[in-house]
């Protein structure tokens, strides 16, 4: 891909990238004036001192004339910036590096940013109190970025709306190993170190993006279909991993039949040991990341979002329940088909919840704030909006919509918006009411289908 020339203003003296992407509950994630084509990230980690050591090489496109922009990193010292090559300006703004190249940028061009970093990295503290970003592990460091700790580690357009290719090139002493997103290029040791080398070629959300480093056993396998799996785990973890790891073939070819073919090149799973303040499953591009040895419905959940968040990304935060809502539905559904309760049984048992309960505290469409992110209304009600949805159409046109959404909007981002829409042109109903009821009023709505 070409560079941006030398000169030339794309016919004015440009203007500055917007310093977010005007999400409406991260409003300062994210910034303007260009799209991210890919990520080239070379990391070399200190696993005793906990020191990274990285080049970060950020090939976007300007969507309009760039006199300045800027990138998100938190935590690491940068020691140099350049774009195209020339040195470029650069200074902190809290979570902003904010960069004015030696000229302007013209509109449309392709530029490359290059920035020099190191020190520690540092975790993040999310609204609702949770654990993000690099987190030390007492061999390594296990990596997690929704919604906004890819920036603790590396620079780049850290929201869901701009997703790219990424090349991660990892360092670390000889026995350990390290862990990212898509396939295993190439791995080397010289001088006592190891470099692992990773390619994902399919567009890739920054939060869903992983460096995660440590003493793992790694396997390799294939689906029934020829879909290509890698397992790591650590030791500490295999004996009670075994089982519900062996599942994932099982449950991919299950979950393809019902949403269509799976989005990506590979697949697999990374579970680690007890990372320090973190408690939960990420749906890792390609490789779902545990922090211990999941369960059977959590490692069902993380691989359905491998379509719906992964694939089908949602356009702001604010439409997270598009990823929860359906991963959450698929688990209700493994229940339905293979002798567990139905779908309709688990969706009155949450209706009878109290209407104090958190279940209702507030809409799944709009959760209004960002610390009701990961709230119970846009996982279960999320659900229970799709189960409504179900009853609706009936399970013809909803099948349909379950392999067909995910088809649509393959690699693409999607909102609430586009999903109503696509749901009411396959169907022919006007679902605007039984959507209004379910994701965007307080409360508990009517129990009755609305169609």
């Amino acid at each position: 891909m070409a560079s941006c020339t030398a000169g030339g203003d794309g016919g004015d003296g440009g203007r500055a990238g917007a310093h977010g992407a005007g999400d409406p509950l991260f409003p300062r994630l994210g910034n303007g004036g260009y799209d991210v084509d890919r990520y080239a990230l070379r990391l070399d980690y200190d696993v005793h001192s906990r020191r990274l050591d990285a080049t970060a090489v950020v090939t976007a496109r300007a969507t309009h004339a760039l006199r300045s922009f800027s990138l998100d990193l938190a935590g690491p010292a940068v020691r140099s910036v350049s774009v195209d090559g020339r040195k470029a300006e650069a200074r902190r703004e809290g979570n902003k590096l904010i960069l004015r190249p030696d000229r302007t940028v013209g509109k449309g061009a392709t530029f490359r940013t290059t920035v020099a970093y190191g020190g520690r990295p540092r975790t993040l503290t999310d609204p609702d109190g949770s654990t993000e970003g690099w987190v030390p592990t007492d061999d390594g460091a296990y990596v997690v970025g929704e919604p906004a700790g890819a920036m603790t580690w590396f620079p780049g357009n850290n929201h869901p709306g701009d997703k790219a290719a990424y090349d991660v090139e990892i360092t670390v002493p000889r026995g350990w190993t390290a862990l990212s997103n898509g396939e295993l290029r190439d791995e080397r040791t010289q001088d006592g170190r190891t470099t692992f080398s990773w390619h994902s070629a399919e567009p890739l959300a920054s939060y869903l993006a992983t460096a995660t480093i440590g003493k793992f056993e790694v396997s390799r396998s294939e689906t029934a279909s020829g879909l290509p799996l890698l397992v790591a785990v650590d030791p500490r973890e295999t004996g009670k991993s075994r089982k519900p790891l062996a599942g994932i073939g099982e449950i991919l070819e299950w979950e393809a039949g019902l949403f269509g073919p799976y989005p990506f090149s590979s697949s697999g799973s990374i579970v680690d040991h007890r990372p320090k303040d973190v408690d939960y499953a990420l749906e890792v591009q390609t490789k779902p990341l545990f922090p211990g040895a999941p369960d059977h419905s959590t490692v069902l959940h993380e691989l359905a979002h491998q379509w719906f968040g992964n694939s089908v990304t949602p356009r702001t935060w604010r439409d997270m329940w598009l990823n929860e809502g359906f991963a959450s539905y698929a688990e209700w559904l493994w229940e339905e088909q293979h002798g567990g309760d139905s779908a309709q049984t688990t969706f009155d048992d949450l209706y009878a919840t109290d209407e104090d309960e958190e279940l209702w505290a507030f809409p799944p469409g709009d959760p209004g704030r960002a610390e009701n992110l990961s709230g119970d209304p846009v996982y279960d009600r999320g659900a229970m909006a799709l189960h409504q949805l179900r009853r609706a159409v009936g399970d013809r046109a909803f099948f349909r919509i379950l392999k067909g959404w995910p088809a649509e909007y393959r690699h693409r981002n999607a909102d609430t918006g586009d999903f109503i829409a696509y749901c009411e042109e396959r169907t022919g109903h006007d679902l605007d009411e039984l959507f209004d009821a379910w994701l965007y009023k307080d409360g508990r709505p009517s129990r009755a289908p609305l169609n």
